[in-house]
């Protein structure tokens, strides 16, 4: 089998350019690239390798004699362009929504579930953000058997694209000069501010954001309906990186050292835990890094069997273009593009 030939699809976004760096970074073998955008952004220059490219605007032929498309472009262009690309024989590992809950679709963290690539149909999808780093937190410790999930997520706004951080850097910069500002990306002023709302309200009472988490985690780690989980979506005042606030209860009683080494010795996970020294993880640590960052490991005072623990992660990385070229790379690895159950 040659190497694939591929593209990436809503180059010029902000996870677009996140993503092409790390397909450098990563070195993914293949046999050609190209960029790929909406009309407005076509004819972008940009350098890759030491070599300039056009970005070209996206239409079905652009995806002939593509084997592997890397797309973060929002869910209507996924839901318009996936089929084109399965049907030409291609496969797409998408950042958008649009598939993530279907069911012939593998939602996959890479070091997490990679066995699930084996029953792709073209369509793969990389979950919320969110649930991205969390995934790599709890996919060690599933071995205790999960009772209970408890999630409040802290989530900065790049999450929500380079409009939201322009209006907090505006925002910010309007209240420090005792100005008025309207703000159009959030419900309400996220300069120093704190907002319980990410997504909209669904019937039952939760947002659309926290039923991702709740939703996503129980399909990616296979876990029955009887296990609970829960979420609370927090919008907070910081350009990058997303904090998750986490209580585990357990089927087999672990003790918070136990889940401490364990956790040191997980792949994508790097423990900072001595808060006698004030050691725990916060967002800074986090930028433009890869590692989840995980502190703050404790003996939970609300569940038997249960820990509580902190973790924070660049969510524009890991949390969007770094595990969808990870997830690339297992493709390539296990010789999985081209492949059709």
């Amino acid at each position: 089998m040659s190497k694939p030939n591929i593209a990436i699809l809503g180059a010029t976004g902000v996870v677009g350019r996140e993503i092409t760096q790390i397909v450098d970074e990563l070195k993914i073998d293949f046999e050609s690239i190209k960029f790929l955008s909406s009309p407005k952004s076509a004819g972008t220059k940009l350098t890759f390798q030491g070599k300039e490219y056009t970005v070209e605007e996206t239409t079905p032929d652009s995806f002939n004699g593509v084997d592997i498309v890397l797309a973060s472009a929002g869910g209507s262009t996924s839901q318009k362009y996936a089929p084109e690309i399965v049907k030409r024989g291609g496969m797409i590992i998408d950042n958008s929504s649009a598939f993530r809950m279907e069911k012939d679709v593998p939602l996959v963290i890479a070091g997490v579930n990679d066995e699930d690539l084996k029953w792709h149909k073209g369509i793969v999808s990389n979950p919320n953000c969110s649930t991205s780093q969390l995934m790599l937190v709890l996919e060690p410790l599933k071995k205790f058997g999960f009772k209970r999930i408890v999630v409040s997520t802290y989530q900065s706004v790049s999450g929500a694209g380079l409009a939201a951080i322009n209006e907090l850097k505006a925002d910010t910069e309007a209240n420090l000069k005792g100005e008025k500002f309207e703000n159009k990306c959030f419900k309400k002023p996220i300069s120093f501010n704190v907002i319980p709302q990410i997504d909209v309200f669904c019937d039952n009472g939760y947002t659309k954001e926290e039923m991702k988490v709740t939703n996503e985690t129980r399909k990616i780690l296979h876990l029955s309906d009887d296990v609970k989980i829960a979420c609370t979506a927090v919008r907070v005042p910081v350009f990058r990186g997303h904090s998750e606030a986490v209580d585990l209860e357990f089927e087999k009683n672990v003790s918070s050292d136990e889940v401490r080494s364990i956790l040191s010795k997980s792949f994508g996970v790097k423990v900072i835990d001595n808060p006698d020294n004030f050691e725990y993880p916060t967002t800074r640590d986090a930028e433009y890094v890869d590692p989840v960052f995980v502190g703050r490991i404790r003996k939970s005072l609300a569940f038997d069997n249960g820990i509580a623990l902190w973790c924070v992660a660049d969510n524009l990385r890991i949390g969007a273009a770094l595990n969808t070229v990870r997830i690339c790379k297992s493709v390539i690895d296990m010789k999985l593009w081209g492949k059709r159950d």
